[in-house]
C-alpha cells in the first residue's frame, strides 16, 4: 500500500535519489522523474523519462520536488508549470520563494534544505512554507522530507540562507575534519591505513555519542580535556581568536553569501 502519493521528481542527483529511496521504503504511488542526463526508464512505481513533454497528461501529481542545480533552474523550471496544481517542494540553494512563484506563477512553494546524511534516512531539514501553501500541503512535505530524517520550520525566508550553510555544508565540514585527522595522523608517523580508520571511527562515533546525549557540545567537550592534559594542548592551539572560531565564522558567512547571491 503507498503512503507517499505521487510525485514528480525534477532532478534525479543525490538528495533527490535519497529522498526518493526513503519515499520507496514507505511506499509510493506511481511517479515520474524528470533527468535528461539518465536514459529512460520506464517502471510501476517510478518512471524516469528525460523531459516533462514524456510525461502524460492525465498525470496529476500531488507535489512536484525542485531537485535541480540552481543555475539549471530557469531552463527546467518553465517545462514542469502545467503541474500547477501540485505543491513546489523546492531542495535547490538560494532560489527564493519569490523568485520561484515568478517562474511558476499559481503554484503553492515550499523552500527546503536538506542535507546529504539523508542518503541514510539521518538528515536535517529545515523548510519554509510561501504564500498560498495549504496546511494538507505543509503536511504532504512534512511527510516528503521526514522520510529521509528530522524536519522544522521557519516563518522567515531569510533564514533559510544561514541554514544552507551550516546544515546544508555541513557535512563537507565535518568531512573535512576526517581528512585532516587522518593526515596529521600519518604526520605523526601512524600508518595510513590505521590513520583512516581512526579518524573516521573518532569523527562517526563522536557525532553518534552527540546525537545520543543529552549534555550540549561544549560540555561534551569539556569532558574529554583533562586539566594539563593532551587534548588541552591541541584545543589551545584550535581555539586561539585566530583559529577556528574565526575561520568557522567567515566560512559560514561566505556560504550564506552564496547562498543569497544564487537566487540572482
Amino acid at each position: 500500500m503507498s503512503t507517499i502519493p505521487a510525485v514528480l521528481l525534477l532532478g534525479y542527483g543525490k538528495m533527490g535519489g535519497a529522498m526518493l529511496e526513503g519515499w520507496r521504503k514507505l511506499g509510493l504511488a506511481p511517479s515520474f522523474a524528470i533527468d535528461p542526463a539518465l536514459p529512460p526508464s520506464p517502471g510501476a512505481e517510478l518512471s524516469v523519462v528525460a523531459s516533462a513533454a514524456e510525461i502524460p497528461s492525465d498525470f496529476k501529481p500531488q507535489a512536484v520536488i525542485l531537485a535541480v542545480k540552481p543555475q539549471m533552474a530557469d531552463a527546467a523550471l518553465p517545462t514542469i508549470a502545467r503541474f500547477d496544481g501540485a505543491v513546489m517542494l523546492s531542495i535547490m540553494a538560494g532560489r527564493t520563494i519569490a523568485g520561484l512563484s515568478a517562474a511558476l506563477p499559481g503554484s503553492p512553494i515550499v523552500r527546503a534544505m536538506p542535507n546529504t546524511p539523508a542518503a541514510i534516512g539521518q538528515g536535517f531539514t529545515v523548510a519554509c512554507a510561501g504564500p498560498g501553501v495549504s496546511q494538507s500541503q505543509r503536511n504532504l512535505c512534512q511527510r516528503l522530507l521526514e522520510s529521509v530524517g528530522e524536519v522544522d520550520w521557519v516563518e522567515d525566508e531569510a533564514l533559510i540562507d544561514p541554514v544552507t550553510a551550516v546544515s546544508g555544508g555541513g557535512p563537507a565540514y565535518v568531512f573535512l575534519l576526517a581528512e585532516l585527522l587522518e593526515a596529521a595522523a600519518v604526520e605523526q608517523g601512524i600508518p595510513p591505513a590505521l590513520a583512516r580508520r581512526m579518524a573516521r571511527r573518532t569523527v562517526s562515533g563522536s557525532g553518534a555519542l552527540l546525537a545520543a546525549s543529552v549534555d550540549d557540545a561544549a560540555q561534551l567537550r569539556r569532558n574529554v580535556t583533562s586539566p594539563k592534559g593532551t587534548t588541552e594542548q591541541a584545543l589551545a592551539v584550535m581555539m586561539a581568536e585566530d583559529a577556528w572560531p574565526a575561520t568557522i565564522s567567515r566560512a559560514i558567512a561566505a556560504a550564506t553569501r552564496r547562498s543569497r547571491e544564487l537566487a540572482g
